[in-house]
């Protein structure tokens, strides 16, 4: 299966995915009261790696918070999958569960078979990680193959800080053309 990688500076597409709260999360268009997205796209609950992390992201949400900055998570997993990984986590921020193999190749991410002795219910994303600005627009991206190979939220929340932070508008990193 192939997937076109997302580009920066391009409009990244809204997905609806169901939240665990009840309702839906729109993937790309950032909630009331945040005008900027960050979206944790995690492997779901065979990754160990994917529970420390999104430990992790819930230690960055107050300050993503503070820039206006809305954190979600969302993995391919069902909803009973998805509710007993996150009961370890207790996140203070939204997850989403049922990410469709369309839904992971519009937004570029590597998916993964099932194989012998890893306990998974099908074909499952691998890490990936977008910020989406007010109008849609991908601004950061980092899409892996692998659970280790994912940045460090510290230097996200780092790098976002900056760049909120900057007097005049600059295209996206990565478009020259």
């Amino acid at each position: 299966m192939s997937s076109k990688k997302p580009a920066p500076g391009k409009v990244f597409p809204v997905i609806e995915v169901p939240s665990l709260g009840g309702g839906n999360i729109r993937l790309g268009e950032a909630s009331d009261g945040y005008d900027w997205q960050l979206i944790i796209v995690y492997r779901g609950k065979h990754c160990p790696i994917c529970t420390r992390y999104l430990r992790e992201l819930d230690e960055t949400v107050q300050s993503l918070k503070e820039m206006r900055i809305e954190a979600v998570a969302v993995s391919s997993d069902s909803k009973e999958r998805a509710t007993s990984q996150i009961a370890e986590v207790s996140p203070s921020y939204p997850v989403a569960y049922g990410l469709t193999i369309d839904q992971m190749q519009a937004i570029g991410l590597y998916i993964s078979s099932p194989r012998h002795g890893i306990n998974v219910e099908g074909p499952f994303a691998e890490p990936g990680l977008f910020v989406v600005n007010e109008d849609r627009e991908l601004r950061m991206v980092d899409v892996s193959n692998a659970p280790f190979l994912r940045p460090q939220l510290p230097s996200v929340v780092s790098g976002l800080r900056f760049m909120r932070g900057m007097t005049e508008a600059f295209p996206a990193n990565g478009t020259y053309a």
